[in-house]
């Protein structure tokens, strides 16, 4: 009786018998014995909510929320709109056509209208010269996997294309942009990391168009600073590698396989080799705090480093770290503004900055062509003064 009354008051999962024939006697017997109190849940919800005539009569609220509430809601000042433009058009084409990866579209920036857009309003001349593009070497598959990063990732990627120095002069020489970038997918599988690759890629590149301006967006080649090196010597005009975030986050955020402290050696000795400007990016909304941020400010001068950026973090998909907290544009204000009174050449700060956004700013073009040495020394001295 005991058994009769239980399974009188209990709500059954439906389940078939053929599917029950299937499952372990055990299992079979929990599921029969398990109410469906999730999806009485539910039912009751959708039961209280409005009805089809009440949507028709327009007598519902102005939003109905639906799913996980529990994280922050994106901001208005980070919606962006959709790209488009003959620079935009061209760009993609031409990749398309000599089947190139842009970190662009694969990282799912935010930016990409803006920058491969090139100068609003602008003559078709001025547009393309005012367009940044980023195109990502060595494939689009990755042998890291930084928990924020949405490329995807294999512990043996394919094999390096050998045309695709070439073809990425190629591309470059004909969009007839002032500034572009390369980075590339971190190629642990390589026995030098894929530097010489890199290395040929901005020296074809310079031979084909020597009016560019080439900034290299590196990973760390695993801490080695030979291989550092060989792309610091390829004739680039800006040696980018990104920290990413604060030093006590690194773990958390990024690969176990990169530390802080070995970008930190990879950007100083990028400068020791002769490179006029070095970069890096941090991003915000990851859960640093203030004091966080300003430690990676004072290792970063003490490194040299010439250019840093800072953005919000957005989570490419459900599968990545969350987003901590959306930062307020006023607070990415007051990071540049410490920034500058650091000592540093050029900060970018903002909710849609990213490490390449605008890379080709016209101070950072001024500079590298010569015409900004006077206010670099001007920053440099005040800072030293203070």
């Amino acid at each position: 009786m005991a058994s009769s009354s239980l399974l009188s008051s209990t709500m059954f999962r439906p389940i078939s018998l053929r599917a029950a024939s299937k499952l372990p006697v055990g299992l079979y017997a929990r599921t029969l014995a398990t109410p469906s109190s999730s999806k009485l849940s539910f039912k009751d919800t959708l039961n209280e909510g409005p009805s089809l005539d009440d949507f028709i009569a327009g007598d519902v609220s102005d939003r109905v929320v639906l799913g996980n509430t529990s994280q922050p809601r994106l901001p208005s000042f980070l919606k962006t709109s959709i790209p488009k433009g003959a620079s935009f058009a061209k760009i993609k084409k031409d990749l398309r056509g000599l089947g190139l990866h842009t970190v662009c579209e694969e990282a799912r920036c935010p930016n990409i209208g803006d920058c491969w857009g090139g100068k609003p309003g602008a003559t078709e001349e001025e547009g393309k010269r005012a367009a940044t593009a980023t195109i990502m070497l060595m494939g689009d598959t990755c042998t890291r996997g930084c928990r924020f990063c949405s490329v995807k990732t294999s512990k043996a990627p394919p094999p390096l294309d050998p045309h695709e120095p070439e073809n990425t002069a190629e591309a470059i020489s004909r969009w007839g942009l002032g500034y572009i970038v390369l980075t590339s997918v971190d190629r642990d599988d390589l026995a030098d990391g894929g530097c010489h690759h890199f290395a040929e890629t901005i020296m074809k590149i310079k031979q084909k168009a020597p009016e560019i301006l080439v900034e290299a967006l590196t990973g760390d080649f695993a801490g080695n600073l030979d291989h550092v090196a060989a792309v610091a010597k390829s004739g680039l005009d800006v040696y980018a590698h990104n920290i990413e975030t604060v030093e006590a986050l690194t773990p958390f955020v990024r690969d176990r396989r990169a530390t802080f402290r070995q970008s930190l050696k990879v950007l100083d000795h990028a400068k020791k080799q002769g490179v006029r400007v070095t970069k890096t990016s941090i991003m915000l909304g990851v859960g640093e705090n203030s004091e966080q941020i300003m430690d990676a400010l004072r290792e970063l001068r003490k490194v040299d480093v010439d250019v840093v950026t800072f953005g919000q973090y957005m989570r490419p998909t459900k599968r990545h770290m969350k987003v901590d907290r959306y930062v307020e544009p006023s607070e990415f204000d007051h990071w540049k503004q410490v920034a500058e009174d650091m000592g540093f050449l050029y900060v970018a700060s903002g909710p849609l900055v990213r490490s390449s956004y605008k890379a080709g700013e016209y101070f950072i073009e001024n500079v590298l062509r010569g015409k900004g040495t006077e206010r670099r020394t001007q920053k440099l001295v005040q800072h030293d003064a203070s």
